[in-house]
């Protein structure tokens, strides 16, 4: 069936250098930012248990857009569907410490995801953890330097150079990507915070993104 595209759609943004987090070193990424980086558990959780204050969201845009040539390979779409972009911050009090980026294909806002489109400053990781039989692809990272267009403006002055990650989710038969980068203010959580394996949902070896 032939999507049709929706009006008022805005320019992509820039690609990071994404690469699967298997190609990545012990000397480019140590134990201590492995241990964390590649947590895959729910973000939102580790930030709240973390008590840096309260866990806000707070919606930069939300709006149809092409998706980046990557997000597209990563999702599987053909090159001309659209899907609603969504970034957000991610606070801890008033300390901005994750800006995560969504692709949430049109072909994906149905039936039980139908009501993705109306997220306003919820989190989208309660929905997709809290999701039965959720399952995740294994991490793509990318270093994301000071400055770069991936970035909204109000986050280019990062004094150093972030680590960024990104995944697909599968959710009742549709897929979803979600991207994630680790701002100045973040601080790493303790590596043995509790973290109930109910909420984690499956990360699959099965779902392995095309190569780039």
């Amino acid at each position: 069936m032939h999507l049709q595209q929706p009006p008022g759609l805005t320019s992509p943004a820039a690609e990071p250098a994404w690469r699967p987090q298997q190609r990545f070193s012990a000397g480019q990424l140590s134990s201590a930012v492995r241990g964390w980086l590649l947590d895959d558990g729910s973000l939102t959780q580790r930030l709240t248990a973390q008590g840096r204050g309260p866990f806000r969201v707070v919606r930069l845009k939300q709006g149809w857009e092409v998706p980046l040539p990557s997000e597209r390979v990563l999702l599987e779409l053909p090159q001309r569907q659209v899907a609603i972009i969504r970034e957000v911050i991610l606070q801890q009090g008033e300390r901005k410490v994750v800006f995560a980026r969504s692709v949430i294909p049109i072909s994906s806002l149905r039936g039980r995801l139908a009501h993705l489109r109306r997220l306003q400053n919820k989190p989208l990781g309660a929905i997709l953890f809290g999701a039965t039989g959720m399952r995740r692809s294994p991490f793509e990272l990318a270093r994301i330097h000071r400055g770069s267009s991936y970035l909204p403006d109000q986050l280019r002055h990062q004094q150093s150079t972030a680590w960024g990650r990104r995944s697909r989710f599968e959710v009742y038969g549709h897929n979803v990507m979600v991207s994630e980068v680790f701002l100045d203010e973040f601080e790493p959580w303790p590596a043995l915070i509790p973290l109930h394996r109910s909420r984690r949902g499956k990360v699959a070896t099965a779902i392995v993104g095309t190569k780039q």
